[in-house]
């Protein structure tokens, strides 16, 4: 009996992907009229106008680098200006006018965009798709996330459309995207969902799902639809080294969007939550080093005094492998996790420390403006270096007073001075600069050369190819696995 209902269970599950894998064919061949006809009033045309100071830059970022506003059409505008006036500034009070999209998630007329479109603009103007023409006011933006919520007073209930899941997209699903390209209202592009998870070092909390559906300058802030006509994301940015679409494009997903944007409307600023780590990723040299047997997880850099990581007792080194029940496997989830976290709630994390997974509890405060150390100075004389000098490649003092004081270090920068690197060396290899401090060494401090010499031949005894080696630049912390 047992053994039937598994055989007509497959023919049941290849029907249903069959009629899944037809509708979305449909979809193709017939078009998405009838979805744009529904979503097309809610989409917005927005213009700005922002003042060009006359200490404006020489020549502006070049449209089409992800997260520099490149669908302005006044990054076009303004380097041909630039180019042709180079050693005349812009005239005081200069105005340009800036298009982006977006849209109505409220009768009431509140709009969805990108910060980038707004955040310089003295003035934000709206057109519905009727022609007609608002005045609108920010609620709140959000750089973090690239996002704005603007208001518009239209005397009537506005259309609307609806957010959508994009955790239930999946690659190769449609997408159909609004927008105002080049200032042309209403117009509509599709695609496919070519892939998620994107970081394009935009920001923190990239997330990105990217598309090849049409975007181009003047479709930032507008959305991304599904076949369902529901938003799965906001158009936020291209890659293209012409300014123009050449298919790659990405939009923040709404599973971000939607919590970003409620804040927003609610209270004009987003509050998020801070565990007080810095974290980097688990090489498959470090995670050889440290006993795993994968490069899942974030690995701590180091911690923040007095912050919930510190009091829960993380230490530097500790790989956090799940937090709040979710496995961890880019460490660029952990910030996303931490921040949609409620301010005061107690999470749990699972730790690999020292070959073994231990449990912590922290509880997470608001995040506040990141604290800021002093930059570390490089030596300002380099010497000569050749390899029977160095160990590892590396040309090393000990970290005097008079040492600190001459290059500015701070009280707590403790350590070995890297005052040079050998080229091709397994320090260099590793990306070891001078100026780097080496702290620890194989987890235990270091504070002369003769210390690391020791800790090379002690992993050398041990059997061991590598150790981990931890540095400070500039204030900042990480780890490398150190060729021995």
């Amino acid at each position: 009996m047992l053994r039937r209902r598994n055989a007509l269970a497959l023919p049941v599950a290849a029907a249903v992907l069959l009629v899944s894998v037809a509708a979305q064919a449909a979809d193709a061949r017939n078009g998405f009229a009838h979805l744009v006809k529904r979503a097309l009033p809610a989409v917005v045309n927005i213009s700005t106008t922002e003042d060009v100071s006359a200490d404006a830059p020489e020549a502006p970022d070049a449209p089409g680098k992800p997260g520099a506003g490149e669908d302005s059409p006044m990054n076009e505008f303004l380097q041909e200006f630039f180019k042709n006036n180079r050693n005349r500034p812009p005239p005081p009070g200069l105005q340009m006018n800036a298009l982006g999209s977006g849209f109505i998630v409220d009768s009431k007329g509140y709009v969805v965009t990108n910060n980038h479109v707004v955040e310089s603009a003295r003035e934000i103007k709206l057109t519905l798709s009727d022609g007609r023409e608002f005045k609108a006011k920010r609620v709140g933006t959000d750089p973090a996330t690239d996002l704005a919520v603007l208001k518009i007073d239209a005397g009537e209930a506005l259309p609307t459309v609806e957010w959508g899941s994009s955790e239930d997209m999946q690659i190769g699903d449609w997408v159909i995207a609004i927008g105002s390209p080049f200032g042309l209202g209403g117009s509509v592009t599709a695609g496919l969902l070519s892939g998620r998870a994107r970081d394009i070092q935009a920001g923190p909390y990239d997330d990105f799902l990217q598309t090849d559906a049409a975007i181009n300058r003047g479709h930032s802030g507008g959305p991304l639809f599904n076949v369902d006509g529901k938003v799965v994301g906001v158009n936020t940015a291209i890659l293209s080294p012409t300014g123009g679409s050449i298919g790659i494009s990405f939009a923040i997903p709404s599973s971000t969007a939607k919590s970003i944007v409620a804040q927003l409307r609610e209270t004009g600023s987003v509050r998020r939550g801070q565990l007080g780590v810095h974290i980097q990723p688990v090489t498959a040299e470090i995670a050889e080093t440290i006993g795993r047997k994968d490069t899942h997880g974030a690995m701590v850099a180091s911690v923040v005094d007095d912050s919930p990581a510190a009091i829960a007792g993380l230490q530097p080194g500790d790989v956090i492998v799940q937090y709040e029940g979710k496995d961890i496997e880019s460490f660029r989830q952990l910030p996303r996790m931490v921040a949609a976290t409620e301010i005061g709630k107690t999470a749990g994390m699972k730790v690999w420390r020292d070959a073994h997974m231990i449990d912590r509890k922290a509880k997470i405060t608001e995040l506040e403006t990141p604290r800021v150390s002093k930059t570390d100075k490089p030596p300002e004389d380099k010497p000569e270096i050749s390899s029977d000098r160095a160990t590892l490649g590396m040309l090393l003092e000990p970290i005097s007073e008079a040492l600190r004081l001459r290059l500015g270090l701070d009280e707590d920068a403790n350590g070995v001075l890297v005052t040079g690197v050998v080229p091709d060396s397994p320090a260099a290899r590793q990306g070891i600069k001078a100026g780097d401090i080496i702290s620890e060494f194989d987890k235990k401090p270091v504070k002369s050369p003769d210390d690391v010499a020791q800790r090379v031949t002690e992993t050398k005894k041990h059997g061991r190819s590598s150790a981990l080696v931890r540095i400070n630049r500039s204030g900042a912390f990480r780890f490398v696995a150190l060729p021995v």
